[in-house]
C-alpha cells in the first residue's frame, strides 16, 4: 500500500484537520503532543513488524522473545517454559545442537518468527486475537506445531494480546476477559510453591510439588506477604530437623530437603502454616507429575531412591486411597497430575468423586490436541 492509499484509507486529512482544531479548542500548552495523542487514538492500530531474539529464562535456558510493533507502541512477551512435558503437548522447537546449550537454543523458532510469521501478521488488527492466533494455527500444519514451534507461536500470541489491550485502552486482564466472553472478575489465587521434589530436586521426593494458596487474602499483596511469611518458617522448621544443609532448594525455588516421604513433607508445610497464624487462610496443592514415576500401569514412589526403587509400587487404585487419606488428614484442596497422562480411567473417577480440585496439564480433546494450563 502506498503512503497516498494509506492516507485514503484511513482519511488521515480529515483527521488531522480535526486533531488541530481540537488542540485549539483546549487552549494545549502543548500542542504537538496533543495533536500526536489525538492522532493515536482516532487511527486504527495495525500489526507493522514482529521481532524475536533469543533470551535466557530463569534457570538459564534459552527461550523465546518477541517485540510485536504496531502504529501505537511495542509490545513485549516471552514463552514459558516447563522441565517435563508430555507427548501430547505442542512441541517448543528446539535447534538440537550439543554445542550450543546442550541443544536447547531456539534460534530456528527465532527464524521462523521473523521470516514468517510477522510477515503472515503485519496488517492486522492487534485486538482480533482469534483471528491472529488462527493465521499461526493454518502456517503451522502439524497437530503440535512442531514446524514453527509452540515457544513461537505463544510468545508472538502473548505480545499480540498486550498490543490488543493497549489498543482498547483496558487493563490485560479485561482484554482477556472480553475475549472469553466474562464479565465478571475474579483475582487468581497465587500457588507458592515451597518444597520442591520429582524431576525439580536432588532429594528422594518423588513428588514434584507441595505449593500452598492463599485463599484467605483479601488483595493479592497479602496473599503474597502470606506466601512469603510461610517460606521463611518452614526454612526454620526443616533447619530445626535438617540443618541448614537441608535447606537447599530446587529449580523453582522450593526448598529440597532429602525428606523421606511426602507425608513428612506435608508435616513441614503444615508445621509451617501454624507458625504463621493464617491457619483459616491457607490451603495446600499439591503437583503430582505422576507420568515421571508410573512404570506401566503401576507408580513407584521410591523411583528417586536406588536401594528402594520397585518395592513400593501402587496401582490407580492405591493412589486413590492414598488421595483420599491425604485430603482428609491435610488441608489440601488441589491436586496436579495425580496419574499418568495415559490413565485416563483413574483420572476420570478421581476428578468424579469431587475430593478437591483436580488438574491436568494435558488433556486430549475431541480431534485436536490442545495444552491446557491448570
Amino acid at each position: 500500500m502506498s503512503v497516498q492509499e494509506y492516507l485514503d484509507k484511513h482519511m488521515l486529512s480529515r483527521k488531522v484537520e480535526d486533531a488541530v482544531n481540537a488542540a485549539v479548542r483546549a487552549k494545549t500548552p502543548d500542542p504537538v503532543l496533543f495533536i500526536s495523542n489525538h492522532m493515536k487514538k482516532s487511527v486504527p492500530s495495525v500489526i507493522t513488524n514482529v521481532k524475536a531474539r533469543q533470551i535466557l529464562d530463569s534457570r538459564g535456558i534459552p527461550t523465546v522473545e518477541v517485540d510485536l510493533y504496531t502504529n501505537k507502541g511495542v509490545f513485549r512477551a516471552s514463552a514459558p517454559s516447563g522441565s517435563t512435558s508430555g507427548m501430547y503437548e505442542a512441541i517448543e522447537l528446539r535447534d538440537g545442537d550439543k554445542g550450543t546449550y546442550l541443544g536447547n537454543g531456539v534460534s530456528r523458532a527465532v527464524t521462523n518468527i521473523n521470516e514468517k510469521i510477522s510477515e503472515a501478521l503485519v496488517g492486522m488488527d492487534p485486538t482480533l486475537q482469534v483471528q491472529i492466533d488462527q493465521v499461526m494455527i493454518d502456517l503451522d500444519k502439524t497437530d503440535r506445531k512442531g514446524e514453527l514451534g509452540a515457544n513461537a507461536v505463544l510468545a508472538v500470541s502473548m505480545a499480540a494480546c498486550r498490543a490488543g489491550a493497549a489498543e482498547k485502552e483496558v487493563p490485560l486482564y479485561k482484554h482477556i476477559a472480553d475475549l472469553a466472553g466474562k464479565t465478571n472478575y475474579h483475582l487468581p489465587v497465587p500457588a507458592i510453591t515451597l518444597i520442591t521434589g520429582g524431576k525439580h530436586a536432588g532429594n528422594n521426593l518423588a513428588i514434584q510439588e507441595i505449593m500452598i494458596l492463599p485463599v484467605g487474602a483479601r488483595k493479592f499483596e497479602e496473599a503474597l506477604q502470606i506466601g512469603s511469611e510461610t517460606y521463611h518458617h518452614l526454612k526454620a522448621v526443616i533447619t530445626e530437623k535438617y540443618g541448614s544443609h537441608g535447606c537447599s532448594v530446587g529449580e523453582d525455588g522450593g526448598f529440597a530437603p532429602n525428606i523421606s516421604s511426602l507425608k513428612e513433607g506435608l508435616d513441614f508445610v503444615k508445621e509451617a502454616i501454624e507458625r504463621t497464624g493464617y491457619n483459616e487462610k491457607i490451603k495446600i496443592s499439591i503437583g503430582v507429575a505422576a507420568t515421571e514415576f508410573c512404570i506401566g500401569t503401576k507408580y513407584d514412589l521410591d523411583y528417586k531412591s536406588p536401594n528402594k526403587s520397585g518395592q513400593n509400587f501402587k496401582s490407580g487404585e492405591d493412589m486413590i486411597d492414598m488421595y483420599k487419606e491425604l485430603c482428609e488428614a491435610y488441608p489440601i484442596v488441589s491436586i496436579e497430575d495425580p496419574f499418568d497422562k495415559e490413565d485416563w480411567e483413574h483420572s476420570k473417577y478421581f476428578t468424579s468423586l469431587g475430593i478437591c480440585q483436580v488438574c491436568f496439564i494435558i488433556l486430549l480433546m475431541h480431534f485436536g490436541l490442545q495444552c491446557l494450563s491448570c
